[in-house]
């Protein structure tokens, strides 16, 4: 084992700009101002030191034999408050008939909400282009990894959990949907307002239309894209779905990308977590895998083999030495392979 998830360090920083350098991702962008000041929160947020409403809690994946950032994960401990709501459309059916013609339609229709009591929301998930797909599977453990620090701590975050994903963007990086609705009611280009709203939200409930939007009204490319996953975005999208998460019938208001969401107990990482304790065991074989995960002096997690028996689980001496764990202290253990039935699955 040579990757260990981690809370990010103020010393991460030149590595994690060059890092989302390689992405273009509004949450946590390339940008050395931007990147430090996200470093500083995350240090307050595990540090227990900033409200609900501003932790934002950045995790990184560190290869430890290079000392190599190379992914990185967030969570957002609550997204929507009555000063900085949540905004998004509702998808929802009208059916309309005429007596005369005998006919009847059922139209889909964008209704514009405002969450002021918002969920938990995850994001910023990135990797190495270099370290993908490696056998260790490192997207996956640096998604997964968050959620045994939320079942370790379960009252810092909201019930709900949400996942705003990626929609079909032009070669250019446009949306389509933000063309043919959202910049006719704020004359700004789709990145410049994307940009905006991630420190100002109040010109969204202004301009945009409060009356429900008929979707037939919209051009067929931004019909086409609503809702939809990007390609590179697909395997987050199944990841997602494989532990609980939901397509909500929610989309964002500015390129039409599905919200996923799933009530934080039923997470099937946290649902399916437990603590234990460290233990050894003189005929120790390490046959299972999962997920360990344990706050000391900081948070850590890693993907490893262990054995387990009752309440207490062996690790290898080279495990407990990487991670900082000794025996008899508790850990949160959790599977890294989910099967959901397939009637649950969307």
């Amino acid at each position: 084992m040579s990757f260990i998830v981690r809370a990010v360090r103020h010393e991460d920083a030149s590595q994690l700009v060059d890092l989302a350098r390689q992405f273009t991702l509004l949450n946590l962008p390339g940008e050395k101002k931007v990147i430090a000041s996200k470093i500083d929160r995350s240090v307050h947020s595990f540090a227990g030191k900033l409200p609900k409403q501003e932790t934002e809690y950045l995790f990184v994946v560190e290869d430890t034999e290079e000392q190599l950032v190379v992914g990185s994960s967030l969570i957002m401990a609550k997204h929507g408050t009555e000063e900085i709501p949540h905004n998004f459309f509702k998808i929802l059916k009208k059916n309309h008939y005429s007596d005369d013609l005998g006919i009847g339609f059922i139209h889909q229709v964008l209704r514009f909400q405002l969450d002021m009591d918002g969920p938990t929301e995850i994001g910023g998930l990135l990797v190495d282009k270099i370290y993908r797909r490696r056998p260790e599977k490192l997207g996956k453990q640096i998604s997964l990894s968050r959620f045994l620090y939320m079942g370790l701590h379960p009252e810092q975050f909201e019930e709900r959990v949400l996942c705003e994903l990626t929609p079909p963007l032009t070669d250019e990086g446009r949306s389509e949907f933000w063309e043919a609705l959202g910049r006719r009611f704020t004359g700004l280009p789709y990145q410049e307002a994307d940009m905006l709203s991630q420190s100002h939200k109040e010109f969204i409930s202004s301009l945009f239309p409060q009356e429900d939007i008929y979707l037939c009204l919209l051009d067929a490319k931004a019909r086409s894209v609503l809702g939809r996953v990007g390609e590179h975005t697909k395997p987050a999208q199944h990841l997602l779905e494989s532990i609980g998460f939901e397509y909500l019938e929610e989309v964002d208001p500015f390129d039409g990308g599905p919200h996923y969401g799933c009530k934080t107990k039923d997470i099937l990482p946290i649902k399916m977590g437990r603590r234990v304790r460290v233990a050894e065991f003189k005929d120790a074989s390490y046959k299972e895998q999962g997920l360990v995960g344990l706050t000391q002096d900081e948070f850590k997690a890693a993907l490893v083999s262990y054995d387990l028996r009752g309440d207490e689980v062996a690790l290898a001496p080279k495990v407990r030495s990487l991670l900082g764990v000794d025996v008899d202290e508790e850990i949160f253990l959790s599977p890294f392979n989910y099967h959901l039935p397939r009637r649950e699955q969307t």
